[in-house]
């Protein structure tokens, strides 16, 4: 399921770029390109303001297109996958580490040819839950089932694009789906990104 799932993001992506290359496109950062980064995630919520959560890094990396709308406005989906989680500054220095593949549709906005403004909504898919730990020096780890499996959520970022098609940003994730599924706990997976791309 998690490898259709996959696949079919990456089929969906490339058939994005095959219409792009018919629609007017900037340069700067037109077309289909890679990116990659640091995560900074924490959990957020009503019911996560009670607890010692803090940011725990993590890393993200994959593909993306533009599909320009005209010049100074393009739809951008991408699928990447992304080590989200937290850490908690109790007495076993327990983190919870979740890896997904997010899937965002974003609008991005040229300011100017180099700065970006874009936001839009992501679905992120589990593809693992574990919780780890440390215990009168030696370390615990092991899976859980109590991860929601779907995460919806909105993305928003600023971006500036270079010479030679080289892009950095700064996003920050919102979700809006409980991380704990079988759970009235309002808990969500919320976070920063700081990004590196390349546009062919």
């Amino acid at each position: 399921m998690k490898k259709s799932i996959l696949l079919l993001a990456i089929v969906a992506l490339f058939s994005f770029d095959i219409q792009a290359q018919s629609v007017q496109r900037s340069d700067a950062a037109g077309g289909f390109g890679v990116r990659g980064g640091v995560n900074f995630f924490n959990f957020g919520g009503e019911d996560a303001s009670s607890n010692e959560y803090t940011n725990r890094a993590g890393f993200h990396a994959g593909v993306y297109t533009n599909l320009f709308l005209g010049s100074r406005l393009a739809i951008e989906p991408g699928v990447y996958y992304s080590v989200k989680g937290t850490q908690n500054d109790d007495f076993a220095n327990t983190r919870a580490i979740l890896n997904y593949i997010d899937v965002p549709l974003l609008l991005r906005l040229y300011v100017t040819d180099g700065l970006n403004i874009f936001g839009g909504p992501q679905a992120s898919f589990l593809m693992s839950s574990k919780f780890e730990g440390d215990f009168f020096g030696s370390s615990f780890s092991y899976d859980t089932e109590a991860i929601t499996k779907t995460d919806l959520g909105f993305v928003v970022g600023l971006g500036y694009n270079l010479p030679k098609g080289i892009n950095l940003q700064g996003s920050y994730d919102f979700g809006t789906s409980p991380v704990f599924k079988d759970s009235d706990a309002a808990i969500y997976n919320r976070g920063f990104k700081v990004s590196l791309g390349y546009s062919f």
